[in-house]
């Protein structure tokens, strides 16, 4: 896994990527502003981009929206000493793929990182309740669309997404393979016409299935 490193504080920048290193993953690229990361991300094309969200010259949330549009787009953990809600919602929206607080220790950090890389959508204890919310809150003030046809295990599987499951969770509870779970969640994101697990969990919030 090809990861790059987005923070303005030098020392917390080089321990993060001296972490992520000692992990076994390879860090391309380790920079301090927002313009230099989507510059160099085009450049050294990151599978995962840890990005703080104070930075000097253009926010972080800005950052993650460019690197949305890039083909194909990294995934994106924020790793960021603020629990706004603003902050939080505005990442999420931005493309982020989860949001951790910075108070994290480096065995949370390392596994939000390993659970990001594998798809999963990760937040830091009690955040997630928030943004969840505030997915029901878009959710009912939309109106209801037509549900495409989904299997019933695909349902099943999307189920288990809005609980905020992850694929071994998943695997485990449905006694099915991990590769199986992942072809149901690429198969269900093809039909909805999604582009990530982040969606699709919003998707099935929107439906309530995480409620059922």
């Amino acid at each position: 896994m090809r990861v790059m490193v987005v923070d303005d504080h030098p020392m917390w920048r080089d321990g993060v990527a001296r972490d992520l290193a000692e992990a076994g993953y390879e860090v391309v690229a380790a920079v301090g502003e927002g313009r230099q990361a989507v510059r160099v991300a085009a450049a050294v094309r990151p599978e995962l981009v840890v990005l703080d969200l104070r930075l000097p010259d253009l926010p972080g949330v800005e950052v993650a929206r460019r690197l949305a549009t890039s083909e194909p787009p990294p995934r994106v953990l924020v790793l960021s000493a603020s629990g706004e809600q603003e902050d939080v919602l505005e990442a999420i929206k931005a493309g982020a793929s989860g949001y951790l607080l910075k108070s994290a220790s480096k065995e949370e950090f390392l596994d939000a990182v390993r659970r990001t890389a594998g798809g999963d959508a990760v937040f830091t204890p009690g955040l997630a309740g928030l943004v969840l919310g505030e997915y029901r809150r878009l959710a009912a003030r939309s109106a209801p669309e037509a549900t495409p046809r989904l299997t019933e295990r695909e349902t099943e599987v999307l189920r288990l997404v809005a609980k905020g499951l992850s694929y071994k969770q998943i695997a485990e509870r449905l006694v099915l393979s991990h590769r199986t779970v992942q072809n149901h969640v690429q198969n269900t994101l093809n039909k909805l016409q999604l582009h990530n697990r982040v969606e699709l969990a919003r998707y099935a919030i929107e439906q309530g299935l995480d409620e059922s």
